[in-house]
């Protein structure tokens, strides 16, 4: 018997598909990320490329190609992200701790610093991404950030908890800007603190390059010669490989 199967989209795909969120009938037997993906490519075979590329989310995690799918599962369409609104209301969404933060409201990165500070550790670094001007010659207005929130919490924290498994007592705080964020201003905050220096410097490199691997963060430059969002033509994108791979 077939179904309905809900599927959201986000970024590049709600606008190329037409709205935040597609429907697919077919039967719950068998249905895998990878037969979601393929029924949709074959319904928008315009699109079927980025479709392709793009990841399942299944329950806010992501879902290879062939995790089954249930009925009444949470499902989303993911397409590359780019490292940068989340589907709550209001200014953002934070975790109760505080450590990892989205919101539309300017960044301030010495409100980050002291949710890692800790007296053991001897070195803390705060990385601050901020809206630049000129990219290839070309001219940026502003940048304008989407994000699958609740799952974005839950990737910012799995960053953290990476962190300590390789620099044990690392410690890892992160904030992102969703929507526009003028040139000049900040887009990401990542406070990071280690007993010592060198491990805290991997440390933040780390969480900057993760962040821009596996956050369902999605960035779109508003330049003098149209928009774009970034990412879309990225190959062999797969957010749940092992890091470093």
């Amino acid at each position: 018997m077939e179904k309905q199967w809900s599927i959201r989209l986000f970024a590049g795909l709600a606008e190329r598909l037409g709205g935040s969120e597609i429907r697919v009938s077919a039967a719950e037997e068998g249905m895998t990320a990878g037969k979601l993906k393929e029924l949709l490519a074959e319904r928008c075979p315009a699109h079927a490329g980025l479709i392709r590329a793009s990841f399942v989310a299944r329950n806010e995690e992501y879902a290879p190609d062939d995790e089954p799918l249930a009925y009444g599962d949470e499902l989303a369409l993911l397409p590359p992200v780019s490292g940068g609104a989340p589907e709550t209301a209001g200014d953002g969404l934070a975790s109760e701790d505080g450590c990892f933060l989205l919101t539309r409201e300017p960044l301030d990165a010495n409100a980050m610093l002291p949710r890692v500070i800790v007296p053991e550790h001897g070195a803390s670094l705060v990385f601050v991404g901020t809206t630049r001007e000129w990219t290839g010659g070309k001219r940026t207005l502003h940048l304008e950030y989407e994000a699958y929130a609740p799952m974005a919490l839950k990737t910012m924290r799995q960053i953290a908890d990476e962190v300590a498994a390789r620099w044990p007592g690392a410690r890892c705080a992160i904030a992102h800007r969703i929507g526009a964020v003028p040139v000049g201003e900040a887009s990401v905050v990542i406070a990071v603190s280690a007993p010592h220096r060198a491990e805290c410097y991997e440390a933040s490199r780390y969480a900057i390059d993760r962040l821009k691997e596996i956050v369902p963060i999605w960035k779109k430059e508003i330049r003098e010669d149209g928009e774009e969002w970034v990412g879309e033509g990225r190959e062999a994108w797969n957010p749940t490989a092992p890091a470093g791979e």
